[in-house]
């Protein structure tokens, strides 16, 4: 069994392998305890978060991981900014309507929205130093992975902590997180839906398709790095001109 100095050093070196993590690496903080490995610090973006965990989890020895990772913000923003707009990204939602839905303020939690039908469902949101954490019980995994995203898409967020439970239990699978990314993908304005085409192996999701800016490309990325259950993303789409009426079939 590995002592302690040779895990942290094969944890460094596995995320310093990746091309996503490799020069924020050093400034990571590493701990090992009784077979649980804890990261801590900020790294550039969801895919760098998720592909560290990914690494360190497959470090001989590491039986579990505490995450403190967190990610740049792309504009900061105050807590209370912070949940303004995921509050009003959850109210908004058309999905969302017959869903209670409450904050944390001060320690206190307060009712945004009383639900249609308590057995519906609910949402408690709370934000402490950038991290949102969405607490509840809602009655599906894709209302579950959309209140996330949303979570994701204010530009404050840090990290998102998604402990919404499915009432009744659900199974996942590789179609469901292909139908997740379609919806996220719908969803976000500044993509085109129609010109990406979504697969999923094993919870790796694979896009492709044509696409007119690099920047639409790389939101397309992220925005299924964002879906929960996903552990990995291969972006193949290509950038380019796109015919009139170009779609994907």
């Amino acid at each position: 069994m590995p002592n302690k100095p040779e895990i942290l050093d094969a944890a460094r070196r596995a995320l310093s392998s990746e091309p996503r993590i490799g020069p924020h690496a050093p400034h990571l903080t590493m701990d090992f305890d009784a077979g649980t490995l804890t990261l801590e610090g900020e790294l550039p973006d969801i895919a760098a978060k998720k592909l560290a965990l990914e690494h360190a989890a497959a470090v001989p020895g590491v039986a579990g991981i505490v995450d403190r990772l967190r990610v740049a913000p792309a504009e900061r923003m105050g807590d209370k900014e912070i949940r303004d707009h995921v509050r009003r990204a959850l109210e908004q939602e058309p999905a969302f309507g017959e869903l209670a839905i409450s904050e944390v303020l001060k320690g206190e939690e307060a009712v945004v929205r009383e639900p249609v039908d308590r057995r519906r469902g609910w949402i408690r949101l709370s934000v402490a130093e950038g991290v949102v954490t969405l607490d509840g019980e809602v009655p599906g995994l894709e209302f579950k992975r959309l209140a996330g995203v949303l979570a994701w898409w204010v530009p404050g967020s840090r990290d998102v902590i998604n402990g919404l439970g499915i009432t009744p239990d659900e199974p996942d699978n590789d179609a469901e997180i292909t139908d997740a990314v379609r919806m996220i993908l719908e969803k976000d304005p500044f993509v085109n839906a129609g010109q990406i085409i979504v697969g999923t192996v094993d919870a790796v999701v694979t896009l492709a398709g044509l696409v007119p800016r690099e920047s639409e490309r790389e939101m397309a990325e992220f925005d299924a790095w964002y879906v929960f259950g996903v552990d990995g993303v291969r972006n193949k789409i290509e950038v380019g001109p796109v015919p009139p009426g170009g779609g994907t079939s």
